[in-house]
């Protein structure tokens, strides 16, 4: 993996939920999707920061939808998984499994 095909653990939960909502991906669908799923609070500031890393990384494509009545005109964001951001996250997960592997995380270990 390629340092610039590293993810940090919010662009892997944001990347998850884009792969997730497929078509229905966009900054909202995101947020409540991670807060659902996750149980983690989130700034929709933070998701659309995220986004944009993602995109100049190449991990995810952005393209505009139809404008909406319901959004004053505008046309909602939607982002796609690239094949370069699906690699990426499963170059994290193999990481991450062998990290794991054999290891056993007692409740006293690693306190001072």
């Amino acid at each position: 993996m390629r340092q610039t095909d590293s993810l940090g653990a919010l662009e892997q939960v944001i990347l998850l939920a884009v792969a997730r909502l497929g078509d229905d991906a966009y900054g909202m669908s995101i947020r409540r999707e991670i807060e659902a799923r996750g149980g983690r609070r989130i700034s929709i500031g933070a998701v659309y920061a995220t986004l944009e890393r993602l995109a100049d990384k190449g991990h995810v494509r952005a393209h505009s939808g139809a404008p909406s009545p319901e959004r004053d005109g505008r046309a909602r964001r939607f982002f796609t998984l690239t094949r370069r951001g699906t690699d990426a996250l499963e170059a994290t997960r193999a990481l991450q499994r062998a990290m794991w592997a054999g290891l056993e995380l007692g409740r006293d270990r690693g306190r001072s």
